[in-house]
């Protein structure tokens, strides 16, 4: 029997084996009452760990599947991208793609997005929307959301979008409080589940917005998705097997309580952090504005770091990711989302010492 490949990849991250078995239950309709009962079971569990009240949508797409619809319903005049890196560049060629205007508010990769700037580009009175990426993957940095949020709350014309993709379910977010309009995220990431599904919350602002919007589309048109959820449906079929496996996930997480869950990822990224000084290797993103889900580390020892993932897999089993898109070799990227312990990580950096 071929042994298991253990993820420590910042997504998709591993499922566990009792996940695994709430994917494979028994297949019910998605307009049957057993699918409406399922979906309002979760729901308030979903508000709760999205911090808001509005209704909480499941879409059977990625996270980029909503972050294009995010676009397409709500920028009228012209959207501002806050760029940090290889997700949130590509969230400004998407609104180009879909027809909008839209200017790059570009930062070099492993620096922050800075409220100030954000500030200056809005006071032009040229943009309706932000994008923004909380938790910018491919470089380990984790942009200052509350601050950002408090520059927003001086132009209520503005909509602002946030991906929350691999820190929602990691660290603490208060959609409403912070006064997120589309708060948005994947299953594959900091909730340890298969890929493919994705999960967002709207506000009542961004819904006025978007109904002054023309040519939204149907598979992703938030009405769409508000309307069928008014009844704990979904706009079209959606995977079951990835609600079946939420609710097992969400019972999970509700029972090591929120906060508890939070803390376990500040504990074992700081093992992480720990690690990488003792190994004499440095940060690719700056201090301060550093990711709790996951270390990009800087190849500033000039290892081969092909060599080094792939020693670390066919020793160990443990597999981790060498750097994305341009930064691969120069970098190297440690997860620590999900299911992981104190233990888990513990054993990936003894594993990394062994290879090293």
């Amino acid at each position: 029997m071929t042994p298991h490949n253990k993820l420590f990849i910042p997504g998709p991250v591993e499922v566990s084996e009792k996940t695994w078995e709430a994917f494979r239950r028994p297949m019910i309709g998605h307009r049957s009452e057993d699918f409406k009962n399922l979906y309002r079971g979760i729901h308030p569990k979903l508000q709760t760990l999205f911090g808001t009240k509005q209704p909480v949508f499941l879409s059977t797409s990625s996270a980029w599947g909503v972050m294009e619809a995010s676009i397409r319903n709500l920028v009228g005049k012209r959207a501002l991208c806050c760029m940090c890196g290889a997700f949130s560049d590509k969230w400004f060629d998407v609104a180009k793609r879909c027809g909008k205007e839209a200017e790059a508010r570009q930062v070099e990769w492993g620096k922050h997005i800075d409220h100030k700037d954000v500030d200056l580009a809005l006071a032009t009175g040229k943009f309706d929307a932000v994008t923004l990426i909380h938790n910018e993957t491919s470089t380990g940095v984790m942009n200052p959301l509350p601050e950002i949020c408090c520059t927003l709350a001086k132009y209520p014309d503005v909509i602002l979008i946030v991906d929350t993709v691999s820190s929602c379910g990691g660290v603490k977010i208060d959609m409403d409080a912070l006064g997120i309009d589309v708060m948005l995220t994947g299953a594959q990431k900091a909730l340890a589940l298969p890929p493919g599904f994705s999960l967002f919350s709207v506000s009542e602002k961004a819904f006025a917005r978007a109904e002054k919007i023309p040519n939204r589309g149907f598979y992703f048109d938030f009405f769409e998705f508000k309307k069928q959820q008014t009844e704990w449906i979904t706009q079209s079929t959606p995977s079951i097997a990835h609600i079946h496996a939420l609710q097992s996930k969400l019972d999970e997480i509700f029972e090591e309580g929120l906060d508890a869950r939070f803390d376990r990822h500040v504990r074992t990224n700081a093992l992480v952090h720990d690690w990488v000084r003792r190994a004499s290797f440095d940060f690719f993103a700056e201090e301060g504005f550093r990711s709790k889900t996951l270390t990009c580390v800087k190849n500033n020892r000039g290892i081969d770091v092909l060599k080094l993932a792939r020693k670390l897999r066919e020793k160990h089993h443990l597999v981790i990711d060498p750097g994305y898109g341009k930064l691969k070799g120069q970098t190297f990227r440690l997860s620590n989302m999900g299911d992981e312990t104190d233990e888990t990580v513990s054993h990936l950096l003894a594993c990394l010492d062994d290879c090293l």
